[in-house]
C-alpha cells in the first residue's frame, strides 16, 4: 500500500514535466493541492463483546489541476488518497476481520478524484471520479468525514446562466464508497435545481433516481433570517420516496418504495451564541402495509442522526423521529463549540416499543495559530440505549483530529 501511495505521489509530482514538449505544453497553470489529516477515534460499542476500538489512522491526499491542450475553458483533476493506520489496526475496519468495535477507515490507496472538466461561461461539464455535494449532503455527499471519502463515476452538469438559478443533472455509473470493497456499477440519474429568491429565501427542487433503491423527489426551503442582533438560519423540507424507475442489473430489478421524509430545523446565531431546534421524521412501516422505511443510501450520513452513527447502517424498521436540541458559541478567535442533544423514537411501534434511545453530542474546532492551513477538532458521542430491539446497549465515540491543508 505504501508503495503504491509513493508511486501516485511521484507520478503526480512529474506529470506537468513528463507531458510536456517545447513549445506546446499539454498541461497549463498547474496547481498542487493536498491534505494530511491524522486522527484517533475510540468507539466503545456494548452491543457487543468485542474490545474497544482504538484506531489511529493518517489520511493523506495530493491533487494536481491544470489547463489541458490551451483550449479555454477545459482542465483536469487528479486527487490521490492514502489511508493508513498508524501502529496497527486495533479497530475493525469492516474488511480486516479483528475482533475490536468498528471504525470503517481501512487501509487503502485510491485515485478519489480523477475527471475532465469543460467551462463554458456559467455552464461547466465534469466527466470522470468525482466527488458530489449537493445541498446539506443528506441525500448526495462524499462521506467526507471518514478518512477515504466516497467519490461518483459521473458526468455532471452544473449551469448558472440565469441569475439566481442554479441547474444540476449528473448520470452516475460508479460509486466507490468509504471501505475498501472496490467500485459498484449504478445506473443512476440526479437532478437538482435551486432557486435563490432573497437571503431570506432559496428554494430547492431534486429529483434523485438512485438505481435498484428509490426515486426520491422533494422540496427544500432555506434563507437566513435578520432580527436585530441574531440571524437564524432555517430549513423545512419534504421528499416522497416511490419505487425505483432504475435499475443496476437483472438480480436488481423492481425494488418497491414507498416513505416520506421531511424536515424543520432553525439555528439562531446572537453576537456568536448559538441555539437552535430541529426535528427530523423518516417514515417507517409495519408488517403488510406494503410501504418500506426511508433512506438515502448516498448521503453523508454521518452529519444526521447523532454521531454515533447508531442509525447510519439503516433506518429503523419502523422508522426514525429525531428531535433535536443545539447550543454552541463561535467566533473568528474561540473557533466553535456545540453541544447538540437528540430524542429518538420510532414512526409506528416495533413489538409494541417505540423508544430508540437518545445522544448527546460534543464538539470544539479550532485554525492553529502560526501555521496557515491548520485546524484541530474534538468530538464525542455518547448514545443512551432505548427498549425497541436492536438499540439496547450504550455506545460512546471520542475522535482527535489535527487537518493540514495546503
Amino acid at each position: 500500500m505504501k508503495k503504491i501511495a509513493l508511486s501516485a505521489v511521484a507520478v503526480l509530482t512529474l506529470l506537468p514535466n513528463l507531458l510536456s514538449a517545447e513549445g506546446f505544453a499539454l498541461f497549463s497553470d498547474a496547481k498542487f493541492n493536498g491534505e494530511l489529516r491524522p486522527r484517533y477515534e475510540s468507539v466503545d460499542d456494548e452491543s457487543n463483546t468485542k474490545d474497544k476500538a482504538n484506531a489511529f489512522t493518517l489520511r493523506a491526499t495530493l491533487g494536481l489541476e491544470a489547463n489541458l491542450l490551451g483550449v479555454d475553458g477545459l482542465s483536469m483533476k487528479v486527487d490521490g488518497t492514502t489511508v493508513q493506520a498508524i501502529g496497527g489496526e486495533h479497530y475493525d475496519s469492516g474488511s480486516n476481520g479483528l475482533m475490536y468495535d468498528k471504525v470503517v477507515d481501512p487501509e487503502q490507496t485510491r485515485f478519489s478524484q480523477a475527471y475532465l472538466q469543460y467551462k463554458l461561461g456559467k455552464t461547466v461539464a465534469k466527466v470522470g471520479r468525482q466527488v458530489i455535494n449537493l445541498d446539506n449532503q443528506r441525500f448526495i455527499g462524499s462521506v467526507d468525514w471518514r478518512q477515504m471519502m466516497q467519490s461518483f463515476d459521473a458526468a455532471v452538469v452544473s449551469d448558472s446562466t440565469i441569475d439566481n438559478l442554479t441547474l444540476i443533472g449528473a448520470y452516475v455509473w460508479g460509486r466507490a464508497p468509504v471501505s475498501d470493497l472496490g467500485t459498484s456499477d449504478t445506473n443512476s440519474i440526479i437532478l437538482n435545481g435551486s432557486y435563490k429568491v432573497s437571503d431570506m429565501l432559496k428554494v430547492t427542487a431534486y429529483d434523485y433516481m438512485i438505481s435498484s433503491a428509490s426515486d426520491t423527489i422533494g422540496m427544500a426551503l432555506t434563507g437566513d433570517i435578520p432580527l436585530a442582533s441574531a440571524k437564524i438560519a432555517y430549513r423545512a423540507e419534504y421528499a416522497s420516496q416511490g419505487d425505483a424507475s432504475r435499475d443496476t442489473d437483472n438480480a436488481h430489478q423492481d425494488v418497491k418504495a414507498d416513505a416520506s421524509y421531511y424536515n424543520l430545523d432553525a439555528l439562531a446565531n446572537i453576537n456568536g451564541i448559538l441555539a437552535g431546534a430541529g426535528y427530523e421524521f423518516l417514515s417507517g412501516h409495519t408488517a403488510g402495509d406494503g410501504k418500506t422505511s426511508f433512506f438515502a443510501p448516498l448521503g453523508t450520513l454521518h452529519a444526521f442522526n447523532g454521531w454515533a452513527d447508531k442509525f447510519l447502517a439503516s433506518t429503523p424498521t419502523g422508522g426514525l423521529c429525531d428531535a433535536s436540541a443545539t447550543l454552541g458559541y463561535t467566533t473568528p478567535a474561540f473557533g466553535k463549540a456545540m453541544l447538540v442533544y437528540h430524542d429518538f423514537e420510532t414512526d409506528e411501534t416495533m413489538s409494541g416499543k417505540s423508544d430508540l434511545g437518545s445522544e448527546w453530542d460534543m464538539l470544539y474546532t479550532n485554525t492553529i495559530p502560526g501555521i496557515k492551513g491548520l485546524s484541530g477538532l474534538a468530538k464525542a458521542a455518547y448514545f443512551k440505549a432505548g427498549d425497541v430491539t436492536g438499540y439496547t446497549a450504550d455506545v460512546s465515540k471520542v475522535w482527535l483530529q489535527l487537518s493540514y491543508k495546503f
